[in-house]
């Protein structure tokens, strides 16, 4: 008990200061800890931006800039109350615009994942011989997206590289392709 009676403001200020730092050095490593245990502790946030305000990397930026900003108030010599709002301030500032910075961020982000049932009924390019019986490669190209996949023939037959080919199924890992009559003459393009 005789350490806190002997606890200065400022050494109080530090402490927390350095407790919120560890804390963002948690953080940073392990990505948000709510989430990490199954919980979320935002409120209200846009539906598919999971960076709030009770983000624990905000968190933790908020503790360290009260402790920080509420050292500098009591290094000043203003006292409690004074140091702990000028805390309140830096911590709500710098949580702020760590908040708003994470949501740009996650914001900017893009899905480049294409599901493989949008493959079917594309044309695709085959890249890789399919031999008969065996595999090949196709490429496809979906919006601004280049796909490549593992093919097999419908029928069996050998496909060569260059040639046209329409999706036909997914089977697995691989895509089913088929060829129309005539046009498995190797030419591209």
């Amino acid at each position: 008990m005789d350490f806190f009676t002997n606890l200065n403001l400022l050494t109080l200020f530090v402490i927390i200061g350095g407790v919120g730092f560890v804390f963002l050095l948690i953080s940073l490593v392990l990505g948000d800890i709510f989430e990490m245990f199954g919980g979320s502790a935002d409120i209200g946030g846009d539906s598919g931006v999971d960076f709030g305000f009770l983000d624990s990397r905000v968190l933790a930026v908020f503790i360290t800039a009260f402790g920080g900003f509420g050292a500098i108030g009591a290094q000043m010599d203003y006292g409690a109350v004074v140091s702990s709002l000028i805390g309140l301030l830096g911590g709500v500032i710098f949580g702020g615009i760590v908040s708003l910075f994470g949501r740009f961020l996650i914001g900017q982000q893009a899905s480049s994942s294409v599901a493989d049932s949008d493959l079917v009924g594309r044309t695709a390019q085959v890249t890789v011989s399919i031999r008969p019986g065996e595999i090949g490669q196709i490429s496809a190209r979906i919006g601004d997206e280049r796909i490549d996949r593992i093919a097999r023939s419908r029928d069996g037959e050998e496909i060569k590289a260059g040639t046209m080919v329409t999706v036909a199924a997914i089977a697995g890992d691989s895509v089913i392709v088929e060829t129309e009559r005539g046009y498995n003459s190797g030419n591209t393009i």
